[in-house]
């Protein structure tokens, strides 16, 4: 049975696999960013600052909604990841098939009900009334394409759980360059203002979709279901929901924290919003790194927990802890010294007093949140860590902690201090987050070689639960 498209992460150097690994990734989320950033270029460069204001207003409720569905899908590898490991390709293909039929399910209820809902969900969000139009003009088209974002996540996610970042990074490159391409058909040349930058990431997201489920049909032969994998099983279904809800859940609550925080920003002013919606595009290229290490870690703990290997899940956390370390160094000596020129990309108006006001607040936040870009290394890499050998309920807590963290500020600082409060929010819910997780991650693998002593097992399997549910009838 062919496996040149999978990787084992089990045997080998920790430091060297989760580079080779985690490299793809990068190279794909940086063109993931770019629909993002092209966007927001455009849309700022040709359509002026309050129309990226608009755009800017729906970013924290899109993280809310399309987290939670890219969090479900990054829940549902975990299993895939830790079969993969415990070399059982049966149970693997069978948690696979079993994740198509949640997705599908999932993904075309939450397009329906956001889609149709989208004005409400911005008014409650608390959308300033001059962004109001635009933003549903952008927001609800991007909704209604929840199934295509799903597709791509759920294809994604399963071929990185075998080991195989570079596909997915290839999907994101032709779709990144196909949103482009549309950014400057419909806003550029056809006039169709945001909407235009929506339609270009819908379109582009489908293809992504499409190209990963091409090469899954031609090269990843160990994952062609026989007729015994179709069958409708709870104990699979049951797994893959306590995986991927918590995981999903903890995207939507960090959201919610993120609402908070774009809820008090909306009431300091217009310049404001857009220094936010402008510094938070370039802070989430920098933090790219960061998603790129924290996956590569969720995929190398699932196959070694899977394979029994825990010393080496250590192992792995170490190694990325000293590079991604060494990476934020950098990125603080950047920012710091070139932050307002880049920033200035995305900032375009008629008034050159607004655009100096902008381009400060945009400033600002960005000193101050990769000052601490420390802290969310360690948000990310300890909690995909956690997720990885299975613990996503634990995980989802920290999703609590930042909540508290931004909500904190945004509810009881920024009222009093404005824009200087709303720089801290990010770096009070990392540092509230690193507080909960770092017990938490010795806890569980503590938790995980007693239970490997005891048992011989460090992960429970659906062929197990129905073992045991026979025993007991």
């Amino acid at each position: 049975m062919a496996r040149s498209s999978t990787r084992d992460l089990t045997q080998g150097s920790p430091l060297k696999l989760l580079l080779g690994f985690a490299f793809p990734l990068l190279g794909g989320f940086l063109f993931q960013q770019l629909y993002s950033f092209v966007d927001t270029y455009i849309v700022g460069a040709y359509l002026g600052y309050d129309k990226l204001a608009a755009v800017g207003s729906t970013g924290s409720l899109n993280f809310l909604i399309n987290g939670f569905c890219m969090g479900i899908c990054s829940g549902f590898s975990i299993p895939v990841a830790q079969a993969f490991g415990a070399k059982d390709e049966s149970e693997m293909r069978r948690f696979v098939m079993h994740a198509v039929y949640l997705c599908a399910i999932i993904a075309v209820a939450m397009a329906l009900v956001t889609g149709f809902l989208t004005p409400q969900l911005l008014d409650m969000l608390g959308t300033r009334s001059d962004l109001r139009a635009d933003a549903i003009s952008y927001i609800q088209p991007v909704f209604f394409a929840i199934p295509f974002t799903v597709l791509y996540n759920m294809a994604a996610g399963v071929m990185r759980s075998l080991g195989d970042g570079r596909t997915p990074m290839i999907a994101i490159v032709i779709a990144a360059l196909t949103n482009i391409a549309l950014d400057l058909l419909f806003i550029v040349g056809l006039k169709m203002g945001v909407a235009g930058a929506a339609y270009a990431t819908v379109i582009s997201q489908l293809l992504s979709g499409l190209w990963c489920l091409f090469v899954i049909r031609r090269k990843f032969t160990i994952l062609r279901m026989q007729k015994d994998d179709l069958t409708w099983r709870k104990p699979f279904v049951r797994r893959l929901l306590s995986m991927g809800i918590p995981f999903g859940l903890q995207y939507s609550i960090t959201a919610v924290g993120s609402l908070t925080v774009t809820a008090a920003v909306n009431g300091i002013s217009t310049e404001a919003v857009s220094a936010v919606t402008a510094a938070g595009k370039l802070s989430m290229l920098f933090c790219i790194v960061f998603d790129a290490l924290a996956s590569a870690m969720a995929t190398f703990a699932g196959q070694n927990v899977g394979a029994r290997k825990l010393d080496r899940i250590h192992q792995g956390l170490k190694a990325a802890s000293i590079v991604g370390c060494i990476y934020c160094v950098a990125a603080f000596v950047l920012i710091l010294f070139c932050g307002r020129q880049m920033v200035s990309l995305f900032v375009s108006a008629d008034d050159p007093e607004i655009v100096s006001r902008v381009l400060d607040y945009a400033h600002q936040f960005l000193i101050v949140n990769s000052a601490l870009y420390i802290p969310l290394l360690f948000v990310n890499i300890v909690r995909f860590t956690i997720q990885g050998v299975g613990f996503t309920t634990v995980a989802m807590t920290a999703g609590a902690m930042e909540l508290i963290g931004r909500a904190g500020v945004a509810l009881l600082l920024v009222p009093f201090f404005g824009f200087d409060a709303a720089v801290w929010a990010n770096p009070a819910a990392w540092l509230l987050a690193d507080a909960f997780l770092f017990p938490c991650y010795f806890t569980v693998m503590k938790w995980l070689r007693n239970r490997l002593a005891l048992t011989g097992q460090a992960t429970q399997s659906p062929k197990e639960f129905m073992a045991a549910k026979k025993a007991a009838e």
